[in-house]
């Protein structure tokens, strides 16, 4: 055997292997504690409220940016990714995340915060979600939906974490101190982390198809060509995260409005996000299975049958179980998007497809917080809210029952 076929095998032999689970976990810490920059500005926001002297729309003006630097992140380190491999991506988004919290908790007014806060943050903390999905989904295949939908639990996980964290560092050391800690924190622990990941596969995961007996790696067989299908997720990723948004974003002020109290509504949010993590890992194992469609239809259905049971059951214990099942359903959707991608186009374009689908995604969000607002604004009711996110969801569901006919049997090589 020449030394490039053993080389080839041997490369081949690491997806799906162990080395491929040490980099998932890895992945996961990693998105963990970089995913931090998603939920600190939510967890400060009254006291950087209070300190600048601001109302609340002026104070929600940082967040805003960071979902807008989340958005375009994804889609510039992911092309980075693509040519680079994910370790000098991740390093800078390391020190990018670092120089932002510091920043951020030395800020003498909003303005300086929201800059931070957009530019730093923000597009540091999206090379811990869609890169870093990318990167995973090259070493695996069997197993590519579970390591796909894990590595995106840090995001969830880090929810559930840093607000606790950062709770405690309020009450301690006041939000400048937890920023400033953060800012640290984020350095020490991620630099190490991404120096565990400078291994690559020679050219992503072209090695793989002349490796072992003559076997080919193959895409997905689809009438529809790789632009298409492009514009088709970025669509399909707005409308069902319009839909995702009306609970997520609005959950704690429909408590409010019920009469059970802000602290009721932030525990059901709690809840979703641990529901989510579940139907991550459930959607990826079922995704290995099925494949990437499929699952999300699944999973795109079971949201809009969630959302149209908030509707009538708007009693506390009713609203507890509609929560979670409504976090059971949607976990696994945006994950989807990733298989699908891997799935449908090419390997060595993952990074920035991905990108695209997830900046998508980003953008449905937004416009669904604000639209969910804007039709409570006009009818004096949630009701009315949920009808429309529900509206979107089905256009998230034709979206992908077209992609589905659209499949062919035969064989297309990758």
């Amino acid at each position: 055997m020449s030394p490039r076929l053993a080389a080839a095998d041997a490369d081949a032999s690491l997806i799906d292997g162990p080395y491929a689970f040490l980099r998932l976990a890895l992945s996961i810490l990693i998105g963990t504690v970089g995913s931090v920059g998603m939920w600190a500005v939510v967890v400060v926001l009254p006291a950087v409220q209070a300190e600048f002297g601001v109302d609340r729309a002026d104070a929600s003006l940082p967040y805003t940016l960071t979902m807008a630097g989340f958005a375009v992140g994804n889609l510039m380190i992911g092309r980075f990714v693509d040519r680079l491999g994910i370790f000098r991506p991740m390093v800078c988004a390391a020190i990018a995340l670092a120089a932002g919290f510091v920043l951020a908790g030395l800020s003498q007014n909003l303005l300086q915060f929201a800059l931070a806060q957009g530019v730093l943050i923000g597009i540091g903390t999206a090379a811990t979600f869609g890169p870093l999905i990318a990167d995973v989904s090259h070493w695996f295949r069997r197993h590519r939906g579970i390591a796909v939908a894990g590595a995106a639990t840090g995001n969830y996980a880090a929810g559930v974490i840093w607000p606790i964290l950062i709770k405690y560092g309020l009450e301690n050391g006041g939000w400048r101190g937890s920023y400033i800690g953060i800012g640290i924190a984020v350095l020490v622990l991620m630099v190490p982390l991404a120096l565990l990941l400078r291994r690559r596969l020679p050219e992503g995961e072209s090695v793989l198809v002349t490796a072992g007996k003559g076997a080919r790696y193959e895409v997905r067989p689809i009438n529809l060509s790789p632009r298409a299908l492009q514009v088709l997720l970025a669509i399909a990723g707005v409308g069902c995260c319009v839909a995702m948004s009306m609970p997520q974003v609005h959950i704690v002020a429909y408590c409010a409005d019920l009469g059970y109290g802000v602290a009721r509504g932030a525990e059901m949010l709690s809840l979703m996000l641990a529901g989510g993590i579940v139907s991550r890992l459930a959607s990826g194992a079922l995704a290995d299975r099925i494949g990437g469609v499929k699952t999300l239809l699944i999973g795109s259905v079971l949201q809009g049958l969630a959302l149209v049971f908030y509707i009538p059951f708007d009693g506390l214990t009713s609203l507890y179980l509609v929560s979670l099942l409504f976090g059971l359903a949607q976990g696994g959707i945006v994950p989807s998007y990733a298989i699908i991608v891997r799935e449908y186009l090419p390997a060595r374009e993952a990074g920035e497809r991905v990108g695209i689908v997830i900046m998508a995604t980003i953008v449905g969000m937004a416009l669904g917080g604000w639209l969910s607002g804007l039709v409570y604004d006009l009818t004096g009711s949630y009701r009315a809210a949920f009808v429309n996110g529900i509206a979107w969801n089905v256009l998230n569901v034709a979206i992908m029952l077209f992609i589905l006919s659209r499949g062919r049997r035969e064989a297309v090589p990758a």
